[in-house]
């Protein structure tokens, strides 16, 4: 193990350049050899159908009740009427929701032509349901809350807090008037065209209160705009005896305070005293949430299945003098930013002479290219030979900042043996990073025991407890940190959890799996007027709200440049043309190759736990269409050039556009 550890501590200067610390090929080969077999261990035949969608099942569709409603953040939202007409329908009241909603605003449009739907009881879409304790923003807040520079609000810390980032959602509606345009409690159902009315038919249903009664009922639209977020829908693991289990449990994505004791705002977990508490995953979330577990119950055992990897994060408070005369000291600082953030995170040549603005973990991972794209992918030469030389090359500059994230954790934890079993195999993209300054310091304490189940899994669960290698551990209350299902998995209706059947009876699901093509990542050709976000063909980053900002602004530049010969009486009908669509889609895919970095990584989020792999040996038509499904391989600064140079030529080129 000693060897592997101690290899990769270089790092390469250019493409195909020489490694600065003479990193030989056969240390590179030696260290993926090591992820291949860490990876190998975790893979399961079954895929995504290990585990299970909680609003989906009968014993633990409870765990995705909305029970922060009457809490801080609950509003009583508009009550919709049978039939009611409304020119757009936003899906969604997080941030991606609201900025498309203030787009429109911006470009002339009123807050009365909108209605803003959504299951939660506020604003704030994944910040509203994710309350647990230890939440913050794992991207810097300054360049991810949107719209700082028009609200003129200053965050709090360089990584905002959750209860921050769900009050900045309530700022944004009470900026742009929203606040009463918003249908909470409200779950839209299914989306379809009527070629007679030339509009959306949308059948949702409304909880009412005070009885709860759920209503059901049609509402009219002209435009459709769903936000979907990432992390819409929890999921559980499949396993054996879960039914048995009788102590407290709850996700993560609902965190229970009645159980825990404590609130957001003030997380003292004193229910916790005295308690033996589990929690089953050790991602994103868990990262965050063990640290403050820990704190609080007598007993912790945390059942990992593949380590994170876990960066030093540096939180600190905003320190206003900075703000003023280095941050937002000029306009359009936001957007320089993000801007600034995507080129490092994209490997862009351009940075080898630039100032980090952000200058954090993120900033110095280059590698994470291989996930998000980057200008370097447009200059591959066709020949196999160059696609793999570019994807070593992505291998070698890991190295260092993957070395030193190992070293971290034989640093920072005592024992050596948790140490190694909280070391994480396998390149930078491959799960999303972590940073935290707490996280593997509290496996020191002598009340937290990892169990680490060798990217296994746990066995099961008894009345008592979690079982793994015959073995129970007994827990009073046990923590589900066990994510989401992939945003990968289907269309923007999959996404959303509704159905859409555009024109001609056409389903959003059948185009999904048998003719994928967007135009810009936003619009579909069958289904008119009908607004999305990918995830599939538009340009991504570390950073979701880079990618809304674009887009918002991009769409809103399509409606209303639509509606600029419209008759107050008439509707403009927007669709992309068939030939638009495949123009775009096959640029998709001709980048597509420079995202080949990730084949091989170990099982997520990312890759379907796997089973985008299996696209590898699959017939040529099979790979085809994986392609089609890619992000903007060329990166988001590229995909935003495009965007814009398109508008500026100020005509809609590709978009059929009808007055009726």
């Amino acid at each position: 193990m000693a060897s592997i550890e101690s290899a990769a501590t270089g790092t390469t200067s250019s493409f195909g350049g020489n490694n600065n610390h003479d990193d030989s090929d056969a240390q590179l080969s030696q260290i993926q050899q090591k992820y291949e077999a860490e990876r190998n261990r975790r893979i399961k035949s079954e895929g995504q159908s290990q585990y299970m969608a909680l609003h989906q099942t009968e014993q633990y569709k409870h765990f995705v009740d909305d029970i922060f409603d009457g809490l801080e953040g609950s509003l009583p939202g508009m009550q919709l009427q049978e039939n009611q007409h409304f020119k757009f329908v936003v899906l969604g009241a997080g941030y991606g929701g609201l900025m498309f909603a203030i787009r429109l605003i911006q470009a002339g449009f009123e807050p009365e032509d909108i209605a803003i739907v959504d299951v939660a009881g506020g604003f704030g879409g994944t910040w509203y349901w994710n309350r647990y304790p230890g939440l913050m923003c794992d991207i810097e807040s300054y360049m991810y809350m949107p719209l700082l520079e028009e609200t003129g609000y200053m965050p709090k810390h360089k990584y905002a807090y959750g209860y921050e980032l769900r009050e900045h959602a309530n700022r944004m509606a009470a900026t742009w008037n929203l606040k009463d345009r918003a249908a909470f409690r409200t779950a839209l159902q299914s989306a379809t065209w009527s070629e007679e009315q030339h509009e959306w038919i949308l059948d949702v249903t409304q909880k009412r209160s005070p009885s709860n009664e759920q209503v059901g009922l049609k509402i009219r639209s002209d435009f459709v705009l769903t936000l979907g977020g990432l992390a819409s829908f929890p999921k559980l693991p499949q396993l054996p005896n879960m039914e048995q289990f009788q102590g407290e449990q709850f996700h993560t994505a609902r965190w229970n305070y009645k159980i825990t004791g404590g609130s957001p705002r003030q997380p003292s977990l004193t229910n916790l005293e005295g308690k033996r508490v589990g929690i089953i995953g050790t991602g994103a979330t868990a990262v965050q949430v063990v640290p403050r577990l820990a704190e609080w119950c007598k007993e912790l055992y945390v059942f990992q299945r593949t380590p994170s990897a876990v960066g030093e994060r540096g939180q600190r408070p905003t320190d206003p003098s900075l703000w003023e005369k280095e941050i937002a000291h000029k306009e359009g600082w936001q957007r320089e930013r993000q801007e600034n953030f995507a080129a490092f995170l994209s490997a862009d040549p351009s940075t080898s002479s630039a100032k980090d603005m952000v200058g954090d973990g993120w900033t110095t991972m280059p590698s994470y290219s291989a996930l998000a794209g980057g200008p370097r992918v447009k200059h591959l030469a066709p020949e196999p030979e160059a696609l793999d030389s570019y994807v070593k090359w992505l291998h070698k500059i890991d190295l260092e900042r993957a070395n030193k994230i190992r070293e971290r954790v034989s640093q920072t934890v005592k024992d050596p043996e948790t140490a190694q079993r909280l070391t994480p195999w396998y390149p930078s993209w491959c799960k999303r990073p972590c940073f935290h300054d707490e996280y593997l310091k509290a496996f020191n304490y002598s009340h937290v025991t990892l169990v680490d189940t060798g990217g296994k899994g746990v066995d099961g669960l008894t009345k008592d407890g979690i079982v793994f290698q015959g073995r129970e551990y007994p827990v009073d209350v046990l923590v589900w940190s066990t994510g989401y299902a992939p945003p990968m998995r289907g269309g923007p209706d999959t996404l959303g959890g509704f159905s859409a059947v555009g024109r001609d009876g056409l389903s959003m699901k059948e185009k999904w799996q048998d003719d994928l093509g967007t135009l810009h990542g936003v619009l579909t050709h069958g289904f008119p007027n009908f607004i999305f976000v990918g995830p599939a063909q538009i340009g991504i980053s570390g950073n979701l709200i880079h990618t809304i900002d674009a887009t918002s602004e991009h769409v809103a530049y399509i409606i209303s440049k639509a509606h600029e010969k419209l008759d107050d009486a008439k509707k403009v009908i927007i669709e992309p043309t068939l030939a638009a669509e495949k123009a775009w889609t096959q640029q998709v895919v001709n980048y597509a190759r420079g995202l080949s970095g990730m084949s091989g990584c170990t099982p997520s989020y990312f890759n379907l736990e796997g089973e985008a792999d299996k696209v590898r040996n699959a017939p040529p038509e099979v790979q085809a269409k994986a392609a089609r499904a890619s992000t903007w391989g060329a990166g988001i600064t590229d995909y935003i050039s495009t965007l814009q140079r398109w508008r500026a030529e100020g005509n809609l080129q590709g978009i059929d556009i009808k007055i009726v």
